[in-house]
């Protein structure tokens, strides 16, 4: 699974408080690439909930 955060984040904190392992949000959301495997339902449901649709997973 490849996850990227897009130029839209406005760094709300919805993904990091959803899925906290894969997801910082400092000025905008970064992602921990190493811990996204095994997160993956977190991950998804992070991406359904962000407001602008700033995290993009292939």
């Amino acid at each position: 699974m490849n996850v990227k955060v897009n130029d839209s984040c406005i760094g709300c904190g919805a993904c990091e408080s959803i899925c906290d392992a894969v997801f910082v949000v400092e000025d905008r959301a970064c992602v921990k690439e190493d811990a996204v495997s095994g997160n993956e339902d977190c991950v998804k449901e992070a991406a359904d909930a962000c407001p602008v649709s700033a995290i993009e997973v292939e």
